[in-house]
């Protein structure tokens, strides 16, 4: 079975584990500290701190930037759940944005209306491994004095203008979780070159203290173990090489179905760079199979797919009561409908990348 997402583990993950284990520093201690060191340098921050998930993350570089009961995150309906419901957490409203039809990431053509006086943040996220229009946004930032929280749970590696993902805005999130570009079971990272928004995270991540039994507010325990990080530190060693084997996959995926009747292949926009957490094509009504038997007939050829997302987070019970309802945004809700994510990752050689292809080819009569 070629599966849709599987983690890349080698003898040096397996080695570093064992380490952690026989020095009996289990807990947050040396292993996080020497991720959190190459964490920055690889995103050309001057700081980064380990939690313990992408949404720890999230929830942990919301409150540092100082949101609150009241306050308006501005984001995109287009996105996993972990998105929103960290500004949930924190009592805040999220304000929603529809999607660009091509990146599926937030149009940032339609931000500045969604501004209020109460906007505090605006969080874009890197949908699928492609960065936002990230200029365009920083300028309506500046103009409003707002802060920029990048999601980019699924784009480690990722650039735009040069610059990689998480060293773009105020603070930038990503997610270690076992089907991202690198891994550790569960974990998460949040850049930043602000040492106060440092300091908060680290107080935060660790029930509120500044030292030994020393609170300076609520917080939660969010921190990363020493296992974790060990897993994390060898897989950011191979973070270009795992992106390079998605691109090269991307690529075969690209000549091979780009000139199949009812499939939108994904678009990359200039001056940034993709890593491909998930190669998503679009099903147009031209495909002579629905979405759910295209994935039944590809999973009986030994092939995963997957919808990512089938469901827009405005439509759900606890997000809709804050104000909306279907039909809100209806490019989140047609991609939602449209959207099929191939597998991509690196243990997809290039002989798994042509036989997908060859069975999509295939079940569109080509």
């Amino acid at each position: 079975m070629i599966s849709i997402a599987q983690p890349d583990v080698g003898p040096e993950e397996i080695a570093a584990v064992n380490e952690v284990l026989k020095s009996g520093i289990l807990a947050q201690g040396p292993k996080v500290a020497e991720l959190e060191k190459a964490f920055a340098e690889y995103c050309s921050t001057k700081y980064a701190a380990a939690v313990s998930s992408g949404t720890a993350a999230l929830h942990a570089a919301l409150h540092a930037a100082g949101v609150g009961p009241g306050d308006e995150v501005i984001t995109t309906p287009f996105s996993f759940i972990a998105t929103i419901n960290p500004v949930l957490f924190l009592g805040a409203k999220p304000v929603l944005v529809d999607v660009d039809s091509k990146t599926y990431n937030i149009d940032v053509s339609k931000i500045e209306q969604a501004v209020t006086d109460k906007t505090k943040v605006i969080m874009p996220v890197h949908l699928y491994g492609q960065p936002c229009d990230y200029a365009e946004l920083a300028t309506i930032a500046e103009k409003y004095s707002l802060k920029v929280i990048e999601d980019a749970c699924q784009a480690i590696g990722a650039t735009y203008g040069g610059k990689k993902a998480g060293g773009l805005g105020d603070l930038g999130c990503f997610s270690l979780y076992a089907t991202k570009n690198i891994m550790s079971g569960e974990g998460g990272m949040i850049t930043t070159d602000d040492e106060a928004y440092l300091m908060s995270i680290k107080q935060f991540r660790q029930h509120g203290m500044s030292g030994p039994y020393q609170y300076e507010g609520i917080g939660y325990n969010y921190r990363m173990t020493d296992l974790q990080a060990a897993i994390a530190v060898e897989q950011l060693k191979k973070a270009d090489r795992f992106n390079e084997a998605r691109n090269r996959n991307a690529r075969i995926f690209d000549r091979g179905l780009s000139d199949v009747k009812g499939i939108l292949v994904p678009a990359t926009k200039a001056g940034r760079t993709h890593v491909y957490h998930q190669y998503t094509v679009r099903l147009t009504e031209e495909f002579p199979l629905s979405r759910e038997v295209l994935i039944e007939e590809l999973k009986k050829r030994g092939i995963g797919a997957g919808v990512y997302y089938p469901k827009p987070l405005h439509t759900i019970p606890h997000i809709a009561k804050h104000g909306y309802k279907e039909g809100d945004f209806p490019e989140a809700e047609r991609a939602a409908g449209q959207v099929l994510s191939l597998p991509v990752h690196p243990k997809v050689s290039e002989a798994d990348a042509r036989t997908i292809v060859s069975a999509v080819k295939e079940l569109a009569g080509v």
